[in-house]
């Protein structure tokens, strides 16, 4: 071949080479047809929007939680694929919780002044990570069904739903115990949810029984949202667990002044507005609908927890609900439970989310084939700022309340390991 013949067929070559190395990273990484336009960022939800006020940013930042979203977009950016997002949105969110975690139970630095019991900041912080992702545009392209599995993998790694380790073996008792996030922000941003610290000051810890049997809890935190209810966030993360736990209590703030076992938990939803905003009026939505029952009940010994003394706020047996009597149209109040046959309107937790935790824990654990389960709802106190704080995100009065509720939930269920 003359020298001639050689350059004419190494040129095409090296045009190829250059074509090849000017192709998008879309090309090397996700072949497959090529789009118009790249699907728009989703715009922040209600929840996310609140952030920038002043109270998140403080929170956020007088407890070392304000960098994990810089840190979070920076993996993001650095992401050529689904499945390398993917790992980072897993490792980051499971590291939220676990630095949640450990922050609320002494371990590492504090990260700032903010008192380290706090569940707040964990609740902003991953906040700040799914609006992140929800506004993420990376080059190879991200439909929406896409990236609403990346968000859901960051809410179930960042709550704890998927970090519910139980050892084996029959020397060690098993409890889960679930909490929420704060909630009716709009009123007051400021709140704290009492049930979500506790989850995170009890998750892995031991308790003693009264034979001495040691007892593991594990706790997850679930959202304060109606649509998350209805996909089933609370049967898939309790579902793998239930049929060998020997407790389960689901928990979350309730009325001033007070703890409630709540006996009965009814199949209605309220309509109160949610973190988004939005509201859900209706029957409990739950697979199996024609099986759905009006009322599931606590299997937790109600009667010794009432009787210990478990803390320095009184603990009640809540019997009360709202029901529509059978053949009647008209909803009325029962203190002593409901009457047979009639139609749940508001359990003895009310209407809103709490109930409906309860209800869907109670009523799995039934079709779980496991009746005898000791499970239920406990209501903890409001947690409450101190008399003339209207701005401040803490003070000694909201410090020793939150304390004194952690505390005497960990009690409550040390007295339901014992029985009746």
């Amino acid at each position: 071949m003359s020298r001639a013949s050689r350059v004419r067929r190494a040129l095409p070559l090296a045009r190829l080479a250059a074509a090849l190395l000017a192709l998008p990273a879309l090309a090397l990484v996700a072949p497959g047809p090529a789009s118009a336009a790249a699907p728009a960022a989703a715009p922040p939800t209600a929840e996310e929007a609140r952030l920038d006020r002043a109270v998140p940013q403080e929170i956020l930042r007088r407890s070392g939680f304000g960098t994990a979203a810089a840190e979070f977009r920076a993996a993001l950016g650095v992401s050529r694929s689904y499945g390398a997002a993917e790992r980072a949105v897993v490792r980051h969110g499971a590291r939220l919780w676990q630095r949640a975690v450990d922050r609320v139970q002494g371990r590492g630095p504090a990260g700032g002044d903010l008192s380290r019991d706090d569940d707040r900041p964990l609740y902003w912080a991953r906040l700040s990570l799914t609006r992140e992702l929800r506004g993420w545009q990376p080059a190879f392209g991200l439909p929406a069904d896409a990236r609403a599995r990346l968000l859901e993998r960051l809410e179930t790694a960042s709550r704890g739903q998927d970090a519910i380790r139980f050892p084996p073996g029959k020397g060690v008792k098993r409890v889960l115990v679930t909490g929420f996030d704060p909630f009716t922000l709009d009123r007051d941003i400021r709140i704290s949810n009492p049930s979500g610290a506790a989850a995170l000051a009890l998750d892995g810890t031991l308790v003693r029984t009264a034979d001495g049997t040691p007892a593991r809890i594990e706790t997850a935190v679930f959202p304060v949202r109606w649509q998350d209810f209805a996909d089933g966030t609370v049967e898939r993360t309790l579902r793998p667990h239930l049929p060998r736990v020997d407790l389960f209590t689901t928990v979350s703030q309730g009325r001033p002044g007070r703890f409630d076992i709540e006996r009965y938990n009814g199949a209605w939803r309220g309509g109160f507005a949610d973190n988004e905003n939005l509201s859900s009026t209706g029957p409990v939505p739950v697979s199996d609908p024609a099986s759905q029952p009006q009322w599931t009940t606590t299997t937790l010994p109600y009667g010794a927890i009432v009787a210990a003394a478990t803390g320095r706020f009184p603990v009640y047996d809540n019997t009360t609900v709202t029901e529509v009597p059978q053949g009647l149209a008209t909803p009325v109040v029962r203190p002593a439970g409901p009457t047979p046959g009639s139609a749940a309107r508001a359990g003895g937790g009310g209407d809103y989310l709490s109930n409906e935790i309860a209800y869907r824990a109670t009523l799995l654990r039934d079709r779980l084939g496991r009746p005898e389960l000791p499970g239920g709802h406990v209501h903890t106190p409001v947690l409450q700022f101190g008399a003339g704080n209207t701005d401040a995100v803490t003070d000694p009065e909201f410090l020793r309340n939150r304390a004194d509720i952690t505390a005497q939930v960990r009690a409550i269920v040390a007295v339901a390991l014992r029985g009746k």
